[in-house]
C-alpha cells in the first residue's frame, strides 16, 4: 500500500493573502519563498481528529488548526505579545509530550504552539 510522506502543505483563505504572508513571516518566523515553500525542521507532526463540537480550536467556525513547533515556548509567546499578538493567557503541559500555547492570527485562525518534550 502508498503512504503519504508528510505534510506537502497547508492553505489558509485570507481577506489579504500578502497581509497574513506577513503576518507569519514577521510574527512566527517562517520565511516562504515567493512560491510558499519553506523548509522546517525534522521532527514529529501530529495527525488527530477531534469531535466536531470540539472548543479547543477557539472559534466553532474554525475546522482546522495549524500547530507550530517551537524550540522555547515562553520566548515565542513573549515575542507575540510584544508585538502585539493576540495571544492566550494559558498554557498547557501534557507528560511525555510538551506544552503547549496558542495565538490567533490577524484573520481569527487559532494556532496552537508546541515545545517538545
Amino acid at each position: 500500500m502508498e503512504r503519504v510522506l508528510g505534510i506537502g502543505g497547508h492553505f489558509l483563505r485570507a481577506n489579504d493573502p500578502a497581509a497574513l504572508s506577513a503576518w507569519y513571516r514577521d510574527s512566527l518566523g517562517l520565511d516562504a519563498d515567493e512560491h510558499g515553500q519553506w523548509q522546517q525542521q525534522p521532527g514529529p507532526t501530529v495527525f488527530a481528529t477531534f469531535e466536531s463540537d470540539t472548543d479547543y480550536f477557539g472559534s466553532p467556525t474554525q475546522r482546522v488548526m495549524l500547530n507550530f513547533r517551537v524550540r522555547d515556548l515562553d520566548a515565542m509567546l513573549a515575542q507575540l505579545r510584544a508585538a502585539g499578538a493576540d495571544v492566550a493567557e494559558e498554557t498547557q503541559e501534557m507528560e511525555g509530550v510538551g506544552r503547549f500555547g496558542w495565538v490567533t492570527d490577524p484573520e481569527g485562525n487559532r494556532i496552537e504552539l508546541w515545545q517538545a518534550d
